[in-house]
């Protein structure tokens, strides 16, 4: 079946490059899965998950015959974008109003849990043709581990800031809003700079996921 690859400059085969992609999500798969997984687990999680997302969009080779699924892939990407954007909302109110949001991450936690549902559920259907368009199962493969990091991230927050005293979250708050806080104590300085730190590779993974948008439409108009 003819297939359009998209970077011959590469000196690697797809195969073997299909199967770097699969090591690196077994890989990140099982380092954000185990129990010990911290706040900081998931932010080089993160970046790992833009650097697959990247490999596959440089291979992004589809059969014509594809299209149905690359078009649900399109609307699943969607649901994920949205996700990514209840979370930076989510790092937004919790600088705005510490423990005052506690409320609305567990809310984005169960949000979470329903994409990751419906992913799993529309991952099944497709499962059967993947040799028929590989990159497509990858993409959901990744897109399981994307929202298995945001869940996890914000479950670790929300325990992190379900802090007994709302007045030691208190200083976190305020050293978003005042940069002269003096003698923060070093567990919330160390989540501030976290949530900071998420912020920032949340907001790359957005871009990542738009471009990875841009490649399957491409492909697509071929």
């Amino acid at each position: 079946m003819a297939c359009h690859l998209r970077s011959a400059s590469m000196p690697s085969s797809p195969r073997s490059r299909e199967a770097d992609v699969d090591e690196q999500i077994l890989s990140l798969k099982a380092a954000i899965s185990l129990p010990s997984a911290t706040i900081e687990t998931m932010i080089d999680g993160l970046s790992k998950l833009g650097s697959i997302y990247n490999h596959i969009d440089a291979l992004t080779f589809l059969p014509s015959s594809q299209r149905k699924e690359v078009e649900e892939e399109l609307e699943l990407s969607l649901v994920l974008l949205d996700l990514c954007s209840a979370v930076q909302e989510s790092f937004v109110e919790l600088k705005a109003n510490g423990t005052a949001a506690h409320t609305k991450i567990q809310c984005y936690v169960r949000s979470a849990k329903k994409a990751q549902k419906l992913f799993k559920k529309v991952n099944k259907n497709i499962a059967s043709d993947i040799e028929g368009c590989r990159v497509i199962n990858l993409l959901a493969e990744v897109r399981e581990i994307a929202v298995l990091i945001l869940e996890s991230t914000l479950h670790l927050l929300s325990k992190q800031i379900a802090i007994p005293s709302s007045s030691k979250w208190s200083l976190v708050s305020k050293s978003f809003q005042k940069k002269s806080v003096v003698c923060e104590p070093e567990q919330l300085q160390g989540l501030e700079l976290d949530i900071v730190d998420l912020e920032s590779r949340v907001g790359t993974l957005f871009r990542t996921l738009i471009q990875s948008r841009v490649s399957l439409l491409n492909a697509l108009s071929l």
